[in-house]
């Protein structure tokens, strides 16, 4: 294994960091099936224990609260102590959590095992895209980052669909179980991962001296960068429409199209599934553009999002049954087609030992605005009118999310020069 990073940017062996990124990838996929396999059992939990959407919402909600109070303080001990010692360890906090979930007895049992489950997965992301920015050279940054990000809708649909199919064959109960055994194994393997050596927190002043960073210094990094901002909030925007898409549609179309919670689920699983191919093509997108417009990584997203806006505008409001299902499958493709730039910004123009705390931000961001908002404001509508009223309002969301990347994108070249050049080095 190589102690530096080589000629063509790999820090590790090209085969030893393509090990790494599969556990990554695995991982990142049960860290969403045991998050999202609630969704597709919320008519069978409401018979079970009589709650109402909003409570259901709040089954995922919890989640994303979770994480975005922790991300950035655990996003500090990722950074400052070891990615991968960290991505394991917490690893099995949720694998754990998701495990105790089977075994509660009623709602608020329920609402408390989630909540440990969101402690589990808030250092998750920032560690993960820090270790592959530092594996990778940067003009892989935004495939990597893609193919990464296509475990999400991979993993979201996995756990929606058997969410589904379980709860109808055995229980509800028996799917949280079930999910969270693959998740256990791999963050156990995921211990023993070789990580880089913590980063020198320095930036060379006017006169040339190196000088260590401060707090002041490090918030300085963050905020004097426009790009990165509207970047994470562009994130939210994306981030609070696929969440809403994941929790909420298996609902729409059981009342929507008269379907059975298990082709609800299935069908749901199936739209978001496609992101799988949107994710990584939308990576090697953004790196060709990358070669002839060096903004690429903001400009795809901003249009890709529009794209997203328009698609789902047409199918919540001019089609109904089939054709409303093809457009939506469409849409499955090209929403997740923004994640390998919008991701690989968070990483490119801030400083490389401050990465982790860059993706925590946007995790904590769009956690906040996005995934923890999303679920509880689509319940509330759907509480008040109806499923159709709230999914309605997504298109609008999406158009917002464009327009911050575009701008984002009008900053990147300048944030992109004030970046210094840090050799990484294989912690031994």
């Amino acid at each position: 294994m190589k102690k530096h990073e080589d000629r063509s940017g790999y820090l590790f062996s090209k085969g030893y960091s393509n090990y790494v990124f599969m556990l990554l990838f695995l991982l990142y996929l049960f860290d969403y099936a045991d998050r999202m396999v609630v969704s597709s059992m919320f008519t069978s939990i409401q018979k079970d224990w009589f709650i109402t959407d909003t409570q259901c919402g709040w089954l995922v909600s919890v989640i994303y609260l979770a994480i975005g109070i922790l991300t950035f303080p655990v996003s500090i001990l990722v950074d400052r102590w070891s990615r991968t010692k960290t991505i394991g360890l917490m690893a099995i906090v949720w694998s754990l959590a998701t495990a105790v979930c089977a075994l509660t007895g009623n709602y608020i049992q329920l609402f408390m095992a989630r909540i440990f489950i969101g402690f589990g997965e808030a250092g998750y992301a920032p560690g993960g895209s820090a270790l592959i920015s530092g594996m990778y050279p940067i003009e892989k940054r935004s495939k990597m980052m893609g193919l990464w990000n296509a475990s999400i809708p991979l993993g979201s649909a996995i756990g929606v669909t058997m969410g589904g199919i379980i709860a109808q064959s055995l229980g509800w109960k028996h799917a949280f179980g079930i999910v969270a055994v693959p998740g256990l194994i791999i963050a156990i393997l995921f211990l023993f991962v070789n990580d880089y050596k913590t980063v020198d927190l320095s930036f060379i002043d006017k006169s040339n001296n190196k000088i260590k960073m401060e707090k002041k210094d490090m918030i300085r990094e963050f905020i004097s960068k426009p790009s990165v901002l509207y970047t994470y909030f562009g994130m939210a925007a994306v981030v609070f429409v696929t969440t809403a898409m994941i929790v909420w549609l298996p609902k729409f179309f059981e009342t929507g199209n008269k379907l059975e919670p298990k082709i609800a689920g299935t069908l749901t699983g199936a739209v978001m599934m496609l992101a799988l191919i949107g994710a990584p093509l939308g990576g090697f997108l953004i790196d060709k553009w990358r070669k002839t417009e060096p903004r690429a990584r903001l400009l795809f997203p901003a249009l890709s999002t529009f794209a997203s806006a328009l698609l789902l505008f047409i199918a919540f409001f001019l089609l109904k049954g089939n054709g409303q299902i093809a457009v939506l499958f469409l849409f499955g493709v090209i929403i997740m087609t923004f994640i390998a730039g919008a991701a690989a910004v968070t990483q490119d123009v801030i400083h490389p030992g401050l990465r982790a705390t860059s993706y925590a931000i946007a995790v904590a961001v769009q956690n906040l605005l996005g995934s923890f908002t999303a679920p509880i404001i689509l319940g509330k509508v759907s509480d008040l009118y109806d499923i159709n009223t709230a999914m309605a309002i997504l298109p609008f969301v999406l158009l917002i999310g464009a327009l911050l990347f575009y701008i984002g994108s009008l900053h990147y070249m300048q944030d992109m020069s004030k970046v210094p050049h840090v050799q990484l080095e294989v912690a031994t």
